[in-house]
C-alpha cells in the first residue's frame, strides 16, 4: 500500500523540523510526506527544502498565503494532490515512532477510518527533545520522558504497549474511534465522497466534524490510539475562541441530526 502523509504547519519550524525527522525514520517507505502549511513564513519553505534534498520518500509543500486560520482549505487542497489512495493526517507537532506509518498501512481496510490518539507532552519535555532523542527512540521511552517531566499514566499506556496488549487495549478502550487531526487516516476515494473538509470550520473539532459525515457515508472508525504511537509537542493556541468553537459545534450538531454526508463548503463549492 502506497500512503500520503500530510502534515499541517503554520510558523512552527522548530517543532516541524523534530516531525520531519521522524517521518525521515519511518520503517514504511512506500509513501510521500506532504506538509500543508496554512501561509506560514519563508523558513517553513527553507526547512522544507533542506529536508527535501536527501529524504527517503518524496517531499512535498503545499501552500497557501496567511489569510488567518484557513487550515481546512489547505488541507483540501493536499487532499486533491495526495499521489496515494490512502490519506494519513498528522500535525506538525506531532513526532511519530518508526513505526508508525506501518501501523496505518497494516491496519487499514475498506469501510474503515483508522483513529488514533497521541501522548501529549509539557513544554519543558518538547524542549528536552533532540535529533539524537528521535533517532534512538528515547522521546518515545516512558522512563526517559519521566526523566525529562511528569508522564500521565495514559500516556505512559500507549508509550508502553507491546503489538499484543496495543491491540488488546484498543479493544477494549472506552474512548470512541473518532478522526483526530493529529493521527487519523481515511481512503482518499471516501474523503473525496464527502467533499473533504467543512471550510466553514475553525479552530475546535473541525476533524471530529469530518469523521461524523465519514460514519454517515457508512465508513466506521477502526480504533488504534494503542498502537500508533506520537508524542505531542506543547504549544499556544493563540488562534482558538470561544466563538469557533461554539460555531463548530453547531456544525458538528447539524451533521449528525442530519445524517449529513457532503458539506457544500467542502473541495468542490456549491453555487
Amino acid at each position: 500500500m502506497k500512503i500520503t502523509v500530510v502534515i499541517s504547519t503554520y510558523n512552527a519550524e522548530e517543532w516541524l523540523e523534530k516531525v520531519l525527522l521522524g517521518y525521515r525514520l519511518q520503517t514504511w517507505r512506500d509513501a510521500e510526506v506532504m506538509v500543508a502549511d496554512d501561509g506560514s513564513r519563508d523558513a517553513t519553505r527553507v526547512l522544507i527544502e533542506r529536508f527535501a534534498r536527501d529524504y527517503p520518500v518524496p517531499l512535498r509543500h503545499v501552500w497557501h498565503e496567511d489569510d488567518g486560520y484557513r487550515r481546512q482549505e489547505i488541507l483540501n487542497r493536499a487532499i486533491q494532490a495526495a499521489a496515494h489512495e490512502y490519506i494519513l493526517f498528522t500535525d506538525g507537532d506531532c513526532i511519530p515512532r518508526r513505526d508508525f506509518v506501518e501501523v496505518h498501512a497494516r491496519q487499514a481496510e475498506p469501510g474503515r477510518f483508522l483513529s488514533g490518539g497521541y501522548c501529549k507532552l509539557s513544554m519543558k519535555s518538547s524542549k528536552a527533545i533532540g535529533a539524537d532523542d528521535i533517532r534512538e527512540g528515547r522521546c518515545f521511552d516512558p522512563g526517559w520522558l519521566r526523566a525529562q517531566d511528569r508522564l500521565g499514566f495514559s500516556n505512559t499506556l500507549k508509550l508502553g504497549a507491546t503489538p499484543f496488549t496495543g491491540k488488546l487495549l484498543d479493544r477494549i478502550t472506552t474512548a470512541r474511534a473518532t478522526f483526530n487531526n493529529c493521527n487519523s487516516s481515511a481512503w482518499k476515494a471516501d474523503l473525496l465522497a464527502i467533499n473533504g473538509y467543512d471550510e466553514r470550520m475553525k479552530y475546535g473539532g473541525p476533524d471530529r466534524e469530518l469523521g461524523e459525515r465519514l460514519e454517515n457515508h457508512g465508513i466506521r472508525g477502526k480504533q488504534i490510539r494503542h498502537r500508533a504511537v506520537c508524542v505531542h509537542l506543547d504549544h499556544a493556541r493563540g488562534y482558538k475562541t470561544q466563538e469557533s468553537v461554539q460555531r463548530n459545534l453547531e456544525i458538528r450538531a447539524q451533521t449528525r441530526a442530519g445524517k449529513v454526508t457532503w458539506t457544500p463548503y467542502g473541495i468542490e463549492k456549491s453555487g
